[in-house]
């Protein structure tokens, strides 16, 4: 293992993902996003975080995660990590029915997918992508009922849950 340092975490990331863009911004801006939001969850949170698409995204393998990061970051990046799938829907259907079996210390992945979640929403409006914003509020029940789980990280919860009420006024 290298280093699980978010530091680690967050250079690995940034390589991996090469030039790839988070809507205009480079990839780096959505990633920050999600760790600022686990900042209240510890630095294994962060880690995970960082690299939570690295995987599905890059050509980054979980062995490569495990090796240099550990195998608790590799099976929370795994759980993170969308199933194949013929398209949206049968990818996230199979990755919810992971999600709400998970228990133990990979709960740790539930938090760190609220905290993408959250991240996404906002970027949502902020860039005008008003048909993404509406499919994750036509997920939200069952992406909340597969890893929401009571006092692990209500507050990113709650705030999911307002964002999702209503498309903001202009």
């Amino acid at each position: 293992m290298t280093s699980s340092t978010p530091e680690a975490a967050r250079t690995y990331a940034i390589a991996m993902h090469g030039d790839q863009k988070y809507g205009p911004h480079p990839y780096v801006h959505h990633l920050d996003a999600v760790v600022a939001l686990l900042q209240p969850y510890g630095e294994k949170a962060r880690v995970v975080g960082y690299l939570h698409d690295v995987v599905e995204d890059t050509d980054a393998t979980l062995s490569d995660v495990q090796s240099r990061f550990g195998d608790l970051v590799a099976r929370c990046v795994s759980l993170l990590t969308d199933a194949p799938g013929a398209n949206r829907k049968e990818r996230k259907a199979k990755t919810y029915a992971a999600m709400a079996e998970v228990s133990g210390d990979e709960e740790l992945a539930l938090v760190v997918k609220a905290a993408d979640r959250l991240a996404n929403v906002p970027a949502c409006v902020a860039d005008g992508h008003r048909q993404l914003w509406d499919t994750y509020r036509g997920e939200h029940p069952t992406f909340r009922a597969a890893a929401f789980r009571k006092g692990q990280c209500d507050p990113l919860w709650l705030e999911l849950d307002q964002l999702l009420l209503e498309w903001p006024a202009s």
